[in-house]
């Protein structure tokens, strides 16, 4: 069985650390079939790969299963460059065919013209002070860290799975007040741009909703909400989550065995 739709739009799956969920991104490519494959930045954790992050072969197979759909399926891709994979911004635009490397693209939708870009531009910490950028992003991996011990002793006790770094990004007042104002800003593009909506990624924040006139959709990410934003035939859009996605699309053999060990990359000065 496979989702059949217009256009996938994924973001932040942050390929190359240990908190990337890529078996259950790998999962979900594999039973979608789509026209336009968008990856809305930080696919790929530069930042983490130079300083000895890991690869494994789930990581491998993801870029497998892309190339399969631009090879065999005929899917259009296009990758927006993210913070976390700045290093392409030195080579940006690139055109391969049906592959387009880009820093923003404006999405034809059947119900108007949508602005997509990463976001991080609006993040005046990611922009201005790089320093600030990688030490709060090293806190960040350290809450994932605790987060995924405190989930193995829930699980040990027959608990569901909770986030306990989305629980405080929910609470804190400063992480609310910093999402709405980023959700405002880039409405703000969208509009200055002629567009009817924007899609986005960056915060980790799934959203599907109005913001004045402007559609605002956030893709979410493959770390923490396993979110997806899917476009169907008649135009219509869909915030998928993969908690729900698997109970339709159920797991079979090669995706139970995608994991392996990781294969550490070496500290270094060089990005991917």
């Amino acid at each position: 069985m496979k989702l059949h739709v217009r256009t996938v739009v994924i973001s932040d799956v942050h390929l190359g650390t240990s908190e990337s969920k890529v078996s259950e991104v790998n999962h979900f490519l594999r039973h979608v079939r789509c026209a336009k494959l968008i990856l809305n930045g930080d696919i790929i954790d530069g930042w983490q790969l130079r300083r000895g992050g890991s690869w494994t072969k789930a990581h491998t197979r993801f870029v497998r299963i892309v190339l399969k759909k631009l090879e065999k399926r005929d899917t259009e891709v296009v990758y927006l460059r993210g913070n976390h994979d700045d290093i392409l911004s030195s080579f940006l635009p690139l055109d391969f065919e049906n592959l387009r490397v880009v820093e923003e693209h404006i999405h034809e939708g059947q119900r108007g013209r949508y602005l997509v870009l990463h976001g991080d531009i609006f993040d005046t910490v990611t922009k201005n002070f790089v320093f600030l950028a990688h030490l709060g992003d090293w806190g960040y991996r350290a809450l994932l860290t605790l987060n995924r011990f405190y989930n193995m002793w829930r699980a040990w006790r027959g608990k569901e799975y909770w986030s306990l770094s989305k629980a405080i990004k929910a609470r804190v007042k400063e992480a609310v007040s910093h999402i709405s104002n980023f959700e405002e800003h880039i409405t703000q593009l969208a509009r200055k741009r002629g567009c009817t909506g924007v899609m986005c990624g960056h915060i980790h924040t799934a959203a599907d909703k109005m913001i004045g006139d402007v559609h605002y959709l956030n893709s979410g990410d493959w770390v923490e909400s396993l979110t997806a934003l899917v476009e169907h035939w008649d135009g219509r859009f869909e915030l998928v989550n993969y908690v729900d996605f698997v109970r339709s699309y159920p797991l079979d053999d090669e995706a139970a065995g995608a994991d392996s060990p990781s294969l550490e990359f070496p500290a270094q000065g060089v990005g991917v």
